[in-house]
């Protein structure tokens, strides 16, 4: 399969199988005798079209796992690979233990799914301004496009540093291009961010039938996290309060429902990728699989039917007892041994079937009652991604205020999200202040994705993961993929150390 693979990934768009976001219209729907020559005429075709690239926000096994959870907390020290030992999935225990490697599936899946996700969204961008329809609508489909680019950039530049920049669907004899640097592609993402959020509805704005569409507090959050990424800490706090001043969002009141089904694309929902159950996805790339892989990978194994995966360190479960109380939210973050899991038993070191672990996720857990309907359950799973939530949002405001002298401000929005827990107010300053903001992070957002690029960003990787073999100057970015450069035949460059 690697071998159908140009340097950007550029494939042809799968009109055959094309998805929206919103669960209301996961279902495939056929469409016969299209080409690329009698298509692009009509508003149901620019639909069509957009939903076609939000089908690639989906796309976790093409064909190797690429997930969000790789990268941001098996890369931490908030999680370890598990499974059945050090061989099931060994290119993974190699990556987060530092070590390479730079010729794995893993991240070649990655900047893969990546570019088709750009390419899908330079087709919309490309194709659609032509269509004679509802100028409002067109607006917004290309305004949902550049979201979707410039995520899959964000997603590019901060795992690999600068990477090929491509605005446009290209000719075969443009395929091989050269790295932009990071400042480049970060500059790219800020513009495409900024054009979108002019355009974008508000989360209220769009009916029930788009729900899980993009928005522009959902363009203004990530815009916010490209410039906490930079330093800008005033650009980020301008787009921070844009959202928080919006009044589309508030937290929910109990923590412990937000990764159940009820609570999907609730109040405090940003940005979420849509997932369902019944879709009859199976292993591979689809053109349209709407069912997600994380449930199966990350429930424990033996009688609970899982793969064992992001196991939860203990360092991160006693970040959560370092106020002399256990932060309620552990229990909603982690199984222990002894706890009941779903409907599927109590959890013990024997049922599990494992190598021991005394830990195991909770956030994607889902029950053996919500299993696919039909087909493989494994490929179907039906939790949603929370990519973005609004508790996210009031923590990227807290330290873009302590950074920039309002240690007020700072403390307002970083209370609010500790009050929805009951945890006691912070009162600290200076330096103290961060620390409780990167504590907060930790523990709200732990197993969501987060943690590594927090400490890559923050300057705290060095600190942190040297004991996992994390080198400075090295790891802050992971190697590009060797399959890419070398079909680029040597225009695209590693690196540095790796």
């Amino acid at each position: 399969m690697k071998g159908k693979y140009i340097i950007l990934a550029v494939t042809c768009i799968t009109l055959t199988a094309i998805t929206s976001c919103s669960k209301d219209f996961l279902d495939k729907k056929p469409i016969v005798g299209v080409t690329a020559d009698n298509f692009y005429k009509t508003e149901a075709d620019a639909i069509a079209a957009i939903n076609a690239a939000y089908a690639t926000l989906q796309f976790e096994m093409s064909p190797a796992g690429h997930f969000r959870w790789f990268w941001g907390d098996i890369m931490s020290d908030d999680s370890q690979k598990g499974g059945s030992g050090d061989n099931d999935a060994i290119e993974l225990l190699r990556l987060e233990t530092f070590q390479g490697p730079t010729n794995t599936d893993l991240l070649d899946s990655e900047w893969n799914a990546d570019y088709e996700g750009i390419y899908r969204a330079n087709v919309v961008l490309e194709k659609i301004p032509q269509i004679e329809m509802d100028a409002q609508l067109k607006a917004r489909i290309l305004a949902e496009a550049k979201f979707i680019r410039a995520w899959f950039y964000y997603n590019l530049n901060s795992m690999f540093g600068g990477v090929p920049l491509v605005d446009k669907v290209l000719a075969p004899s443009e395929y091989n291009r050269s790295r932009a640097d990071a400042a480049t592609i970060w500059a790219f993402v800020e513009k495409d961010l900024n054009e979108a959020i002019i355009d974008l509805p508000v989360r209220s704005g769009y009916g029930s039938a788009d729900l899980g569409r993009i928005t522009k507090g959902a363009a203004q959050a990530l815009l916010a996290k490209a410039f906490l990424f930079q330093n800008k800490f005033a650009e980020a706090r301008t787009q921070t309060q844009a959202v928080i001043n919006s009044g589309e969002y508030t937290l929910v009141s109990d923590y412990g429902t937000i990764f159940t089904y009820a609570g999907e694309n609730n109040s405090e929902s940003v940005f979420e990728i849509q997932y369902m159950n019944a879709s009859g996805g199976n292993w591979g790339k689809n053109a349209a699989n709407e069912g997600t892989f994380t449930n199966v990978f990350t429930r424990a194994r033996g009688q609970f039917a899982g793969y064992g995966f992001n196991i939860p360190t203990q360092d991160f479960v006693d970040e959560f007892k370092k106020e002399g109380v256990e932060d309620p939210r552990l229990k909603f973050t982690v199984f222990r041994v002894g706890d009941a899991m779903g409907d599927r038993g109590i959890f013990t070191l024997e049922s599990a079937g494992d190598a021991g672990y005394l830990y195991h996720p909770r956030k994607y857990f889902t029950n053996l009652a919500d299993d696919a309907p039909l087909g493989d359950p494994n490929p179907n799973g039906g939790s949603n991604d929370r990519v973005i939530r609004y508790s996210d949002v009031l923590l990227m405001d807290a330290e873009a205020a302590a950074k920039t002298g309002d240690e007020a401000g700072s403390k307002i929005s970083l209370n609010v999200v500790r009050a929805r827990v009951a945890m006691p107010a912070v009162t600290a300053s200076g330096a103290a202040l961060l620390e409780a903001i990167y504590h907060e992070r930790r523990v709200e957002l732990g197993l969501e994705g987060h943690r590594f690029f927090d400490l890559v960003r923050t300057g705290r990787a060095a600190e942190k993961l040297a004991p996992l073999g994390f080198k400075d100057g090295v790891n802050q970015v992971f190697p590009i993929p060797n399959s890419q450069i070398t079909l680029s035949n040597g225009v695209l460059n590693q690196n540095s150390g790796y």
